[in-house]
């Protein structure tokens, strides 16, 4: 289930009709306030708040009450719905991407009393703090107690919380790359996507600036090193950086004032009190010997505890006693996280767990760990494993109350990085269709892409195959909720992208990546679209497929251009041109339209021409109409930078009703832009006012603010020359508000150029 990016942000709370669908399905559930609180993790006073309609859930909180409730789709669609439906004015940016609070932490009582004195210190004088587990020691619970910590003194730091898993330590060996972090923290602080810079550099350099005057935590977890964490550190000395590692980071101490607390495993009283939080003081006091063995047999470490316990309290009439012996027969099965006696067989632990699993929960299980990027979504479990959205969505909520999954703030499914590779291993081991699993999960991406993109106006001419079998199809309607099921699954694209280099998915890699091209292109994502298509382009060369190779060169030279990386775009063009004659003549028109593109960015606006007319010559050659009169409009462009401005309204005036015909609401707004710009340039103002009038009519229609922005500063000049300073003054100010809605740095100069009306108003004659 997609749920818009804006209930992230925060909503108008009007929750009358969520809270009644909420109070009806628990009460159809035969549960209390105080069950369904237990069994998701939502405390009663915040279930009553929703119920009374005096709040709306969080994403994260959504998906644990859907899932206990056991919706049906439909009626997940319906909460969704509701939980949205007042949001049309989002609140101001302020991030909230914390993974939940354990409701049963305990211990830590030195730790905690160490940390809580820092976030004093921290908060009036800023700084970074690092939590480091001595020896490196996975799974002994430096994300839990980090996230407890900063949930305890949010309080203290009212402009949001930060989190990203940096991935330092898991089986593929790449770690989270600083840029990507970056980009989800900037866009997180309302940086339009399109103004997030490309490298790493200039991403934190903005990150600095964006956060100097602000009072924020964030929560650096799984860093590999010193090197990736740098880059994301905040300028701001009201901020709290917590960092999470396997390593000790004493570089960060030295450098850059980090203070280190190590944590090791539980005391033998920590553990045994959270295995009693877990399943009942009363159940361990029975049985204290047995409690205490069982967390001896765990090493002491908390992740294994909490799987212990979750088993427990799957088999609440299963004697303490029976549980060690089952556990020491489980044997050492996976010897390297065993680090000495001390520390535990940790898979033994979890091989305990997973022999409790039903059947179909263990395959699903196993299938899960395939997924190659931080989080998981449902949709995306599902196809991995074959099978549908309640089975699907059952199995998850086995997994969670087995403690072989959490959540995180967005109520994706999260793998700790030691039961992946755990669940990895006993793929090879029952010879599971790794390859299969795969290519669903590849083949899931492709076709939803392919069907947000209709509603992001990027049709394509090709018609797309049928999802694999076992795909899950997510039903999208709206914009909105294309984007957000692009935002949920691109870290998994990335992931994909960089692990999954079996040559037998070679094919796959290559067409998928086109669908996203045009979501990253859309989003202004220059640099995720040439890295995409970098990868895309590499396949097609080895598969040697023409008009493969000619697409993603052709995509790449227009994100090179777009980027001022000028020579390389040369490069793609020369590439394309010489596999041209192999494609057919609608390949060939597309191709001719990007390099008149390219070439116009280049401001070789002869070629540009040049180019605009071929591909011109083959759509109408083809009798595709809807294809000729857009480049008809470019054409007319070309004409009109080359001052041949008769010729352009000429060719303009042909093709807007051919425009209007088919609907294409934004390439006839672009027309009239054209055309009033090419009447402007000839003398006629007052023509050319009426045709920026109605492109700011029809770009209105469609929605796209950026568009009305630009025409508003072309009709602004023009009201200028006609001697109307107030009605230009208007324009600019209305551009600038539009461009400031999101968040375009260009506001300011049409606010600047308004400002310089005013200032040449006051001035003395002649000045």
């Amino acid at each position: 289930m997609v749920v818009p990016e804006w209930v992230r942000r925060g909503a108008d709370v009007d929750g009358t009709q969520f809270g009644r669908l909420l109070r009806e399905a628990r009460q159809r559930s035969l549960l209390t306030l105080e069950s369904l609180s237990e069994a998701s993790g939502v405390s009663v006073r915040a279930i009553s708040d929703m119920e009374r309609g005096q709040s709306l859930p969080r994403q994260g909180t959504l998906s644990e009450l859907m899932d206990v409730l056991e919706l049906s789709e439909d009626e997940r669609r319906r909460f969704v719905e509701a939980s949205v439906r007042r949001a049309g004015k989002p609140a101001g940016r302020v991030p909230r991407q914390l993974p939940p609070d354990l409701a049963v932490f305990r211990g830590r009582e030195e730790a905690l009393a160490t940390v809580y004195g820092l976030t004093a210190q921290v908060a009036e004088q800023g700084g970074h703090v690092v939590v480091s587990a001595i020896g490196g020691m996975a799974g002994v619970g430096k994300t839990t107690l980090a996230v407890h910590w900063a949930h305890h003194v949010a309080d203290r730091f009212p402009d949001g919380q930060l989190y990203v898993n940096l991935r330092g330590f898991e089986d593929t060996g790449r770690p989270l790359d600083p840029a990507e972090a970056l980009g989800g923290f900037l866009a997180a602080l309302g940086v339009p996507d399109s103004d997030i810079p490309r490298g790493t550099e200039e991403r934190s350099l903005l990150f600095r600036e964006r956060t100097a005057s602000r009072r924020l935590i964030v929560v650096l977890d799984n860093a590999r090193d010193e090197e990736q964490v740098r880059p994301l550190l905040p300028a701001s000395t009201g901020c709290l950086t917590v960092i999470t590692s396997r390593s000790r980071l004493s570089g960060l101490a030295a450098l850059e004032g980090a203070r280190l607390v190590g944590l090791d495993v539980w005391t033998r009283e920590e553990a045994l009190a959270a295995l009693a939080a877990r399943i009942g003081e009363e159940r361990c006091g029975v049985e204290p010997e047995a409690a205490a063995q069982l967390v001896e047999l765990c090493g002491f470490l908390p992740l294994a505890v909490a799987i212990v316990a979750a088993q427990l309290s799957a088999t609440p009439q299963l004697p303490l006693r029976l549980a060690v012996r089952e556990l020491r027969e489980t044997g050492p099965l996976l010897d390297a996280l065993s680090a000495g006696p001390r520390r535990g067989d940790v898979r033994a632990v979890f091989s305990w767990s997973y022999r409790a699993l039903p059947p179909e929960t263990a395959v699903f299980f196993r299938h899960l760990a395939l997924h190659p990027g931080p989080s998981v979504s449902a949709e995306a479990a599902a196809s991995l494993a074959g099978i549908g959205m309640p089975e699907a969505r059952q199995h998850l909520r086995q997994l969670t109350s087995a403690n072989l999954l959490s959540r995180d703030a967005e109520g994706r499914h999260v793998l700790h990085d030691l039961v992946r590779a755990y669940g990895v291993e006993l793929v090879e081991q029952e010879n599971d269709d790794r390859l299969g699993a795969e290519k669903r999960l590849l083949d899931y991406l492709r076709h939803n892409a392919h069907v947000a993109n209709r509603f992001l106006g990027r049709t394509s001419t090709d018609v797309a195959a049928p999802p694999v079998e076992g795909v899950v199809s997510v039903v999208l309607g709206t914009r909105e909720e294309a984007l957000d099921w692009f935002r949920q699954e691109e870290a998994t694209v990335a992931s994909a992208l960089r692990s999954m280099d079996d040559p037998r998915l070679l094919r796959l890699r290559m067409t998928f990546t086109q669908d996203w091209v045009s979501y990253y292109s859309v989003m202004g994502r220059w640099s995720d679209e040439i890295e995409t298509k970098r990868i895309a382009l590499d396949a097609a060369l080895l598969l040697d497929e023409a008009d493969a190779v000619v697409r993603s060169a052709t995509d790449l030279a227009r994100a090179l251009a777009e980027t001022g990386q000028t020579e390389e775009a040369d490069r793609q063009i020369e590439l394309l041109l010489g596999h041209l004659d192999r494609v057919g003549p609608a390949e060939r028109a597309v191709t001719e339209r990007t390099i008149g593109w390219v070439r116009g960015r280049q401001k070789r606006h002869d070629e540009a021409l040049h180019h605009a007319r071929r591909a011109l010559e083959i759509y109408r050659t083809l009798g595709d109409d809807r294809a000729t009169a857009r480049e008809m409009n470019a054409v007319g462009w070309y004409l009109a930078l080359l001052g041949r401005y008769e010729e352009t309204v000429a060719l303009c005036e042909e093709a807007i009703p051919l425009l209007r015909r088919d609907g294409n609401l934004r390439i006839e707004a672009a027309a009239w832009d054209t055309m009033g710009y090419a009447r402007q340039h000839l003398g006629d103002l007052d023509g050319a006012t009426a045709d920026y009038q109605e492109s700011l009519r029809i770009y209105g229609e469609a929605f796209d603010g950026y568009n009305q922005a630009e025409v508003l500063d072309h009709l602004a000049t023009a009201q200028q020359e006609q001697g109307d300073r107030a009605g230009a003054r208007e324009s600019w100010l209305r551009a600038a508000d539009l461009l400031s809605a999101i968040r375009s740095p260009r506001a300011a100069r049409m606010r600047a150029n308004a400002q310089a009306l005013d200032a040449s108003e006051g001035s003395p004659e002649g000045a």
